[in-house]
């Protein structure tokens, strides 16, 4: 079977449905660190309502792709990269990411998480024998040193946290893992389609979640009140199924380059809202750091054109 072209031309449609699916996906950390300081809950509590929510959005997606007219039916290797994508994508870098925004600050982990697509780009040339352009090696190196310039001045204010190093460690490895299901989805989407590589996909995560819940977590703590089942809404609706297909729409719509462009302003809507909604301070060496990721992110996300191709 041939493999489909991919589209990486920008439409007006692909540009807003993924600023708008960055910017709700950028809520997930003000979320979280809301209900922490709010009520007194766990991470994986926290995780598992926001999948609860999520889960009936899932099963009608998937239903409905399942059954309509023109449907092909998977294969059972591609069962199992969607299942693997779903397990690393959201469930396993969700659960890491939430452990870890006990303990660090959500700009901080905006800006971790967001060295993802450095890591996409690793995982294609090692496992998928693409070549780095000099071009992306300067970006990878300027995407770390904006890193080390924020965590620098993180550490000069965040002095009392015993547990720094451990949360942006985690926080670090969601970055991996979700990288992870970046790579993998933008090879899968072509084939099955976004809306229901995504269903499906979470459907798996959902899975993990739960199964982890049953085998360790506290069933008590869901009787915690109204507020405990709020920030689980908020976070299933606005943060999990309403970007989940919005940016999976973008991939298909201009690409997964084009994706990874457009969603740097995922890190700044972050930081502005932990401002104004957490009381994050903002300081000098993380608005350095913040411009020297983005660059990076952009210069690693950004292909050559060949010039067949330019009018």
């Amino acid at each position: 079977m041939d493999e489909p072209k991919l589209n990486n031309k920008i439409t007006l449609a692909g540009f807003v449905i993924t600023l708008f699916g960055s910017i709700l996906f950028s809520t997930k950390a003000i979320i979280v660190k809301t209900a922490f300081n709010s009520i007194h809950i766990d991470a994986l509590t926290l995780l598992t309502l926001r999948m609860v929510f999520s889960l009936p959005f899932y099963l009608i997606a998937a239903f409905l792709t399942s059954n309509k007219k023109g449907n092909v039916r998977m294969s059972g290797r591609q069962w199992v990269y969607v299942i693997l994508l779903g397990l690393f994508g959201y469930y396993l870098s969700s659960l890491f990411d939430f452990i870890g925004l006990q303990y660090i600050s959500a700009g901080l982990e905006r800006l971790i998480l967001f060295l993802y697509p450095t890591f996409a780009v690793l995982i294609n040339v090692y496992f998928f024998k693409q070549k780095m352009s000099g071009t992306q090696k300067a970006a990878l190196l300027l995407t770390y040193v904006g890193i080390a310039i924020a965590y620098y001045g993180e550490l000069n204010i965040d002095t009392s946290n015993p547990h720094f190093y451990l949360g942006s460690f985690l926080v670090f490895v969601c970055a991996v893992t979700y990288s992870i299901y970046i790579a993998g989805s933008g090879k899968i989407i072509p084939y099955i389609g976004s809306t229901k590589f995504t269903a499906f996909a979470m459907l798996a995560a959902t899975a993990g979640i739960f199964t982890h819940f049953l085998l360790i977590g506290n069933i008590q703590t869901l009787h915690s009140g109204a507020g405990l089942w709020y920030y689980g809404l908020l976070l299933a609706i606005v943060a999990t199924v309403i970007p989940s297909f919005f940016l999976s729409n973008g991939i298909k719509r201009i690409g997964a380059n084009n994706v990874a462009i457009i969603s740097a302003i995922g890190p700044v809507s972050t930081i502005i809202q932990a401002h104004y909604f957490l009381g994050e301070r903002i300081f000098t060496e993380q608005i350095i750091g913040t411009i020297l990721v983005i660059a990076g992110v952009l210069l690693t996300s950004l292909k050559t054109v060949p010039k067949s191709n330019t009018e």
